[in-house]
């Protein structure tokens, strides 16, 4: 049985759903269940997204002259997709040179972006009085406190500052991705037929782009334990029924009980050391961090659970480009579909990755940064599933 799935399970029995695709919400926390997405009922816009900031840039510069060019329009974001009329010099500033995306707002841009375009194809929702927690089928989750005030949060080592409110039987959060630019999820739930309807809204100075993602309740036709007890083990089969196979179905039972880890850094090539990275440097940092947590580290080791970094540096036009990724690694014996017999396999637990592009000078630094804001995320849920 897959990891995502015993999240699902896990997440549905907290708010009291356990499985049953045909069981409505609460009407005090209505969002609660396990909701798989309609593709064909979803409006999914294939561009969906931002101007980029150059452009905003030479919007309000045009506007600023007094032009009688064509509007790019309420809707927000058509000149993405299209050049505009009367580009010819002007005399003024160059619009490239209006608007400075930070590296954070660019990435917060990226996350955004990426959500909409590739949607969940199951959500997971616990809604209660405590706040609200979403978990997509790849175990990532987030948890809002709809409060109306604004919350600081991270979305795969990235921070976002949003701020969520219910209005009826709506949840409304605001991503704020930079001064001028939010992301708005409107989330609410519609009967007969039973539904979860997701309005998307990238706002840039009050307009943009929009989708539509609907939303039905219930998990796909796998195998599924229909009820489960509060120690979170599956319930007893009716007689004459098949046996479930018994697991944890804690939130975060996978990472209960890890105290020891492994690292291994793989090794980095000549541009990457020209860029000012160290293998060494990586290491050292890292397994600081994993220490300062409470857990004890085996450097060098790929042995059981272990955490493995991996950068990836090219330089182009003098600049350092860099992939950068974290896992968390270990292994288990599976029952695969196609095999006789169990068999070892290795399992990832946890994954974030990021892309940096700098100048050599304080590239390395800005590296190990991020691969330390992804080792804060691991040991923050390995201590929640601890207490």
């Amino acid at each position: 049985m897959t990891r995502s799935f015993a999240l699902a399970v896990a997440a549905a029995a907290a708010v009291g759903c356990i499985l049953d695709a045909q069981t409505p919400a609460t009407a005090a926390f209505p969002l609660g269940g396990v909701w798989s997405l309609n593709r064909t009922s979803s409006e999914l816009p294939r561009d969906i997204g931002f101007n980029p900031a150059w452009m905003a840039a030479a919007s309000k510069e045009t506007q600023s002259a007094g032009s009688g060019g064509n509007s790019t329009g309420g809707s927000g974001g058509r000149g993405r997709r299209g050049s505009s009329s009367g580009s010819g010099d002007r005399g003024g500033a160059s619009p490239f040179t209006g608007h400075q995306e930070s590296y954070e707002d660019a990435q917060r841009v990226r996350l955004m972006t990426a959500d909409a375009r590739n949607p969940p194809a199951r959500l997971i929702i616990v809604d209660g009085p405590a706040g609200v927690t979403m978990t997509n089928e790849l175990g990532q989750s987030r948890t809002l406190h709809p409060s109306g005030k604004e919350e600081s949060i991270e979305i795969e080592g990235v921070p976002f500052s949003v701020t969520s409110r219910r209005e009826d039987n709506q949840l409304i959060v605001d991503y704020r991705v930079d001064q001028n630019r939010e992301v708005r999820y409107t989330y609410a739930t519609e009967a007969n037929p039973t539904r979860l309807v997701v309005d998307v809204q990238f706002l840039e100075r009050g307009a943009g782009d929009k989708e539509k993602l609907v939303f039905e309740p219930g998990l796909p036709t796998d195998a599924t334990p229909r009820s489960a007890n509060a120690a979170g083990q599956t319930a007893a089969p009716a007689p004459g029924q098949p046996a479930h196979e018994t697991f944890d179905q804690r939130p975060g039972a996978e990472l209960r009980g890890l105290t020891t880890v492994g690292l291994l850094v793989e090794d980095l090539s000549a541009q990457a050391s020209a860029c000012g990275l160290s293998q060494d440097a990586i290491e050292s940092a890292l397994s600081k961090r994993l220490t300062a947590s409470g857990l004890t580290v085996k450097r060098n080791s790929d042995e059981d659970t272990y955490v493995y970094v991996n950068v990836q540096t090219t330089v182009t036009g003098g600049m350092c480009v860099s992939r950068y990724d974290a896992f968390l690694y270990t292994h288990a014996t599976a029952n695969l579909t196609y095999a006789k017999q169990p068999v070892l396999v290795q399992v990832s637990l946890m994954h974030r990755g990021g892309v940096n592009v700098g100048a050599p000078a304080g590239h390395g630094a800005a590296i190990v940064r991020g691969l330390e804001s992804y080792i804060d995320v691991f040991t923050s849920q390995i201590r929640d599933a601890n207490k």
